[in-house]
Order: structure tokens, then sequence, then C-alpha cells
């Protein structure tokens, strides 16, 4: 099962995002700071990264999993084009509005992963 990280360091952002990747079809497993990405780093296939996160700086962080050659999704503010711009060039695949990943986070994530898109149920 392919394996993604989620680094958030604001708990219920990140158990929101932790549920997303997993309805996915992903295990989704959590991380809060830069030294927990970088040891749980060889045990995954993908990482989320929120950007906006006071207890690390995002960009290193894309920069870091990326560099590990791990697929990146950032999520940020929809209008900090500047933090998302240097999200993309530090190594993120894509940078995301937090409300594209609330609105239909799953099949967002499955389509990046290369999932079979999950069956919404509505």
């Amino acid at each position: 099962m392919t394996r993604v990280l989620v680094l958030a360091d604001d708990l219920i952002w990140s158990t929101r995002l932790i549920e997303q990747v997993r309805a996915a079809g992903a295990d989704g497993a959590p991380v809060r700071t830069l030294a927990a990405l970088n040891q749980a780093l060889p045990a995954a296939d993908a990482v989320i990264v929120d950007l906006t996160a006071r207890a690390y700086d995002g960009v290193v962080a894309v920069r870091r999993a990326a560099e590990a050659d791990r697929r990146v999704l950032a999520v940020g503010q929809h209008d900090d084009a500047a933090l998302r711009r240097r999200a993309l060039d530090a190594g993120a695949d894509k940078v995301l509005a937090y409300r594209k990943l609330f609105e239909d986070g799953p099949a967002t994530i499955s389509s990046w992963l290369g999932l079979p898109i999950p069956a919404t149920g509505r």
C-alpha cells in the first residue's frame, strides 16, 4: 500500500488530511516536525506538507522530501502566490489551496498518487 506522510503541526488539520489519505486508498502517517519527517522518509512513498505551519519551514520540508525522491503535495493559503511558487521551486509536484483538499481531498489525493478514484457514496 502507498504510504503517505502528512506533515502538519495543527492536530485537527493533520487528522483531517490523514482521513482523506486513507479514503483515497493509501496509508497515511502523521509527522509534526522536520526531524520526524527525516526519520520517516525512508519508509514513505509520498509526503503532504502543510506550508503554513509554525513548528517548521514548509518550503524546507518540501525540499527535503523532494531531495529524498518522494512525491510531494503541498497545501496552503490560496492567496499566497509567493509561498506557493517557492514550494513548487523546492520540488512540490503540486501546491493546492486548503479548500481544494477540504472539498474533494480523497479524489484529489488518489489522482495525485495514481490510485483509483474512490467512490464518494453520493
